[in-house]
């Protein structure tokens, strides 16, 4: 440990254009090479193909569907769609015309959505048949059928602007115990170019495959925006695709590039891997990646995987890349461009090697404008000049940060942040309960679950299971259900959820 304080400025980010869209700039590439292949939706029976021309046309259009409906620049459409190309199609079209999206997930309740319309008060839904929806709406619902025939519009023009405008709403879990709308600007996508060398490696001939859903943000940033924004090749797989498919997907369709959640990995590597000669590294985000399964594909398939950290408010800024790979027990370093630092209890720099707190400088090009009608909560994120991301690190001597968890008691489930106080406001509905607490805990080496402790009437944690799964989206769902005479609690009276993390065992037979 040095006396050198844990700053770090790697760079200096280009400025945003002005005017700016975020949609044209992701399909610049169609006016460039408008018959390349933009997106793949590949199954093992074959793909469905998108050239940059025809998916082009396809967002300019529905954007123009929507200003035919009445829309004008600035009205909130809420995407209630599965894992289909409608999902990124609309996102863009939106964006295109001046509108905001707002994606959801598909695996939300009624209960959670019906929240988040009271919250962004839309002027227009768009939904697919089989997702969750409120009985009744106070505003127009777009179906499928109509909402593919918007794409038959002319083109809309491209609505250009502030970079700093608002482009998009997604939600994110508080620490709170409700999801907030994080919003971003137009100039959120130009930011991530500091991702193509900080840690993608990414170029134009480029066939990046990403394992998760068109639904996923991280999916559609990572595997799709992305790559679209410098004219490369994103490959999707399937709805109904298994992990157990994915390694003869990337070989078939010849990906460069593979990006995943941790469990991807680790269920990939249960079959036997053919050989991926056109692969030439694997992108991880989401939570932490295992030692064990990162050792385990690189013994593999002979190629690396950089890891990243990031959160929805900025989306990633510390990372591995291919040619700046992380030292042991580090998650990589400063995407260039980036401005961090580790901060103490009073917002000040900590020591090179001491832990604290993971910043990011409010000058960032990425950084959020706010949560949604939350000022106090968006003002209490910083201190000074400096977002608090609530990851706990180290900064070594030459910058590369090691993860060493949270700050508070957020949870990570299938690379989705949960909080735990959302999931204890909808169990302690059960009338069987009288106290809960819900606390990630490890069932085994690199694998963490919800579980969720509690006090209260016997009951079943088959009958807890299915209260949960009609009131919590999948993800947030618990897996765990374990009755305590009393929930233990602190001196200040506040649940000891990290003595219920350490203190507990996995039972024999579990899972």
């Amino acid at each position: 440990m040095s006396g050198q304080p844990s700053v770090w400025e790697e760079g200096t980010a280009q400025p945003c254009p002005a005017p700016f869209n975020m949609a044209a700039h992701v399909l610049a590439a169609a006016d460039r090479v408008p018959d390349r292949i933009a997106l793949q939706v590949v199954r093992p029976a074959g793909a469905e193909r998108w050239s940059y021309a025809r998916l082009a046309a396809a967002v300019r259009g529905t954007g123009a569907g929507f200003l035919a409906m009445g829309l004008r620049p600035g009205a909130r459409i809420v995407m209630r769609l599965g894992n289909t190309v409608d999902f990124p199609v609309v996102f863009l079209g939106a964006i295109a015309a001046g509108l905001v999206p707002v994606p959801t997930s598909s695996q939300l309740t009624r209960p959670e959505v019906e929240r988040i319309l009271a919250e962004i008060e839309p002027d227009l839904v768009v939904a697919a048949p089989d997702v969750a929806m409120p009985d009744t709406l106070g505003c127009p619902v777009l179906g499928l059928e109509a909402l593919r025939a918007l794409r038959d519009h002319a083109p809309c023009n491209w609505d250009m602007g502030d970079p700093d405008r608002l482009a998009y709403l997604i939600y994110t879990s508080g620490t709170s115990g409700r999801a907030r709308a994080v919003a971003h600007a137009h100039r959120a996508i130009w930011a991530r170019r500091m991702m193509h060398a900080g840690w993608y490696g990414l170029r134009e001939t480029d066939r990046l495959m990403h394992a998760g859903a068109f639904n996923w943000t991280y999916t559609l940033g990572t595997g799709l925006m992305d790559p679209w924004s410098v004219g490369a090749q994103a490959l999707i797989p399937a709805e109904g695709v298994a992990a157990a498919h994915l390694p003869l997907l990337l070989r078939r369709f010849d990906a460069t590039i593979f990006a995943a959640a941790p469990g991807v990995y680790r269920q990939m590597l249960r079959a036997a891997m053919p050989a991926l000669p056109k692969l030439r590294h694997g992108l991880s985000a989401g939570e932490k990646l295992p030692d064990a399964v990162r050792q385990g594909w690189e013994a593999v398939t002979g190629t690396v995987i950089c890891e990243a950290l990031g959160m929805s408010e900025v989306s990633t800024f510390v990372s591995a890349a291919p040619g700046h790979p992380a030292p042991p027990g580090a998650s990589g370093y400063p995407q260039p461009g980036r401005r961090l630092a580790v901060l103490d209890d009073m917002g000040i720099p900590v020591p090179r090697g001491a832990p604290g707190t993971l910043a990011v400088h409010r000058s960032d090009p990425g950084l959020f404008l706010g949560y949604l009608n939350q000022p106090a909560e968006t003002a209490a994120r910083f201190a000074g000049d400096w977002f608090v991301t609530g990851d706990t690190v180290t900064m070594a001597e030459d910058g590369a940060i090691a993860y060493l968890g949270r700050d508070d008691d957020m949870m990570n489930a299938g690379g989705y942040r949960v909080s735990p106080l959302e999931v204890e406001r909808v169990m302690n509905g059960h009338p069987a309960i009288e106290e809960s607490a819900a606390v990630e805990v490890e069932v085994r080496p690199g694998v963490g679950v919800i579980a969720l402790f509690y006090a209260g009437q016997d009951t079943s944690a088959d009958d807890l299971a299915a209260f949960a799964e009609t009131r919590l989206a999948r993800y947030k769902q618990p897996r765990l259900f374990i009755p305590l005479p009393a929930i233990p609690k602190g001196a200040n009276n506040k649940l000891a959820r990290k003595a219920l993390r350490q203190g507990w065992i996995m039972p024999e037979g579990g899972a």
